[in-house]
């Protein structure tokens, strides 16, 4: 029996398929496909290079390949990679952008629980 919170791949949207609604999951998801809607965890969204995901996410981890449109908070680390799109504000205490990502919109950083200051990182 796996440990709840083990960071392993908890469910998956494929590349062709889309799906609109609320989407709650515990450890990871990974999306490809088509997401309209909501999605909420405590754990991490891995959204990949297909994927067009429209809507709020509440996550504590995300990791952007594809496009995003909405609102993204991230309660540890957004990142996003070369290939990600994101069209959406921002709130988390970590923000990572690599070379060759686009991000259109605000952001707003720090952790909600103290003052402390974090920094944007850019991998080149």
């Amino acid at each position: 029996m796996k440990n709840k919170g083990s960071g392993e791949l908890n469910g998956f949207v494929d590349s062709g398929a889309s799906f609109k609604g609320e989407l709650e999951f515990e450890d990871t998801m990974r999306i490809d496909g088509r997401f309209n809607g909501k999605i909420v965890s405590k754990n991490e969204l891995i959204v990949g290079e297909s994927a067009t995901i429209e809507g709020d996410i509440h996550v504590g981890r995300i990791a952007i390949s594809g496009t995003i449109i909405g609102k993204i908070t991230a309660d540890q680390r957004v990142e996003i990679h070369r290939t990600g799109k994101v069209y959406s504000d921002l709130e988390t205490p970590s923000l990572v952008i690599e070379e060759g990502a686009i991000f259109q919109g605000n952001c707003v950083m720090g952790d909600r629980k103290s003052a402390n200051v974090t920094s944007i990182a850019v991998k080149a």
